[in-house]
């Protein structure tokens, strides 16, 4: 296995001025720049904020925003809640699946893209609705999915 670079996390670190009670922020930010948070990047983390892996391992698996298994380079969340359901969230969901090859929860093997489903967007009105890479859409076709696909990097 590949070492990572862990240079950024220090950076991070830096900017907190290594206080532990910034560990929230300090792993949103870490897991922001690496889209993960590995078992190298928590023990640095603890390293330098003298914590014990425990209370970072406590933290990152209580809030539902972090992970420990590596995420795609563009996050797709799928809207299940119910006016989205209501207006075919399952069928988009279905379309999701078949455009990129892999289920809620799962990440493409070339970590491209990671899949999820959410229980509400926030945006009712547009249902069914997703998010990919932070932008809102709204029931996309077969084709529009094809041509998300196509033009991530």
């Amino acid at each position: 296995m590949e070492q990572q670079d862990l240079s950024k996390v220090d950076e991070i670190i830096d900017k907190y001025e290594s206080n532990s009670e910034s560990l929230i922020q300090i792993l949103l930010d870490v897991q922001n720049e690496y889209r993960w948070l590995s078992r190298p990047i928590l023990s640095q983390v603890c390293e330098r904020l003298d914590i014990p892996m425990t209370h970072a391992y406590h933290i990152a698996t209580f809030y539902k925003h972090f992970s420990l298994l590596p995420q795609g380079r563009h996050p797709i969340s799928v809207c299940l809640g119910t006016a989205c359901h209501v207006r075919g969230a399952t069928r988009l969901l279905d379309r999701v699946v078949q455009a990129i090859g892999i289920e809620p929860g799962q990440t493409t093997p070339d970590e491209k893209f990671t899949l999820n489903t959410v229980n509400c967007l926030g945006c009712c009105a547009l249902g069914p609705a997703l998010v990919v890479d932070g932008e809102y859409r709204s029931n996309l076709n077969a084709k529009e999915l094809a041509d998300i696909v196509a033009s991530a990097d």
